[in-house]
C-alpha cells in the first residue's frame, strides 16, 4: 500500500464518497429500522445520540480523526491516531457481530459499509504514520496489526453475547448513530470541498451508487 502521489488523489474522493454513501445507506436503511424492531423507538433514538456524544468524544480528545489525504496536520499523534485506529477497529467488530447475531442480513449490509470505509481510513491512516515520521514498511506493518483488532472485536462480541443475552441488539442503534456521526461530519464535508462541478457530480453520484448498494441488500433480504 504504497502512495504513489499521481493517482491515489483522485481515487480516494471517489473511495469516500462511496463509503460516505454505505455508512449513510446502512445506517437508514438496515440499522435503524432493526433497531426500531428490537429496542423500540424510544431507546433507539436515545441510543443513536449516545452514540453521537461518544463519537465526538473520541475525535475530541483522543484525536480519532479520518484523514483522507497523504498529509494531515496531525504530527505528534501517531502513537494516538494508533491507539483511536485500534478502538475504532474492535468497536466495528463488536458491532459486526450484533448485526450478524440479529440477522445475516444486516450482518452482510453492515460488513460491506465498514469495509467500503475501512479502504479510504486505513490508506488515510497509513498517510498519518508517514508524517508521523514512521518508515514506510514499519507503517504498513502497524496499519495491518490495527486492523486486526476488528476480528478480536467480532470474537470478543459473539463470546460477550452468550455472557449476557440480550445486550447486542443495543450495539445496532450504537453503530447507526456512529454511521451517520462519521458520514455527516467527517465524510461528506470532504465531498464538498470539490470546487470542480463535474467532480462533484460524479461524487455525488458515487455517494448514491453507495446508498443503492445497500437498498440491493435489503431487497435481496426481502426476496
Amino acid at each position: 500500500m504504497y502512495f504513489n502521489n499521481k493517482w491515489l488523489p483522485k481515487i480516494l474522493l471517489s473511495l469516500v464518497s462511496l463509503s460516505a454513501g454505505a455508512l449513510m445507506g446502512g445506517a437508514f436503511i438496515h440499522l435503524l429500522p432493526e433497531s426500531f424492531a428490537e429496542v423500540g423507538y424510544e431507546t433507539a433514538g436515545l441510543i443513536v445520540l449516545v452514540s453521537f456524544l461518544f463519537f465526538l468524544v473520541m475525535e475530541k480528545f483522543l484525536h480519532w480523526r479520518h484523514c483522507h489525504k497523504e498529509s494531515c496536520n496531525i504530527h505528534s499523534f501517531g502513537k494516538i491516531n494508533l491507539l483511536g485506529d485500534s478502538l475504532h477497529n474492535f468497536i466495528d467488530g463488536l458491532v459486526i457481530s450484533a448485526a450478524f447475531i440479529t440477522d445475516i442480513n444486516i450482518g452482510i449490509a453492515t460488513t460491506l459499509a465498514i469495509a467500503l470505509h475501512e479502504i479510504p481510513q486505513e490508506v488515510g491512516d497509513f498517510g498519518v504514520l508517514l508524517y508521523a515520521g514512521y518508515e514506510k514498511k514499519r507503517a504498513l506493518i502497524l496499519n495491518y496489526f490495527v486492523a486486526l483488532t476488528v476480528v478480536l472485536g467480532g470474537i470478543f462480541g459473539y463470546l460477550f453475547n452468550f455472557i449476557i443475552t440480550g445486550v447486542m441488539p443495543y450495539l445496532l442503534p450504537f453503530a447507526a448513530g456512529g454511521f451517520i456521526y462519521i458520514g455527516a461530519s467527517d465524510l461528506i464535508p470532504e465531498i464538498r470541498k470539490e470546487e470542480n462541478i463535474i467532480k462533484s457530480l460524479l461524487n455525488i453520484l458515487i455517494f448514491v451508487i453507495g446508498i443503492l448498494l445497500m437498498f440491493i441488500i435489503k431487497l435481496i433480504h426481502h426476496e
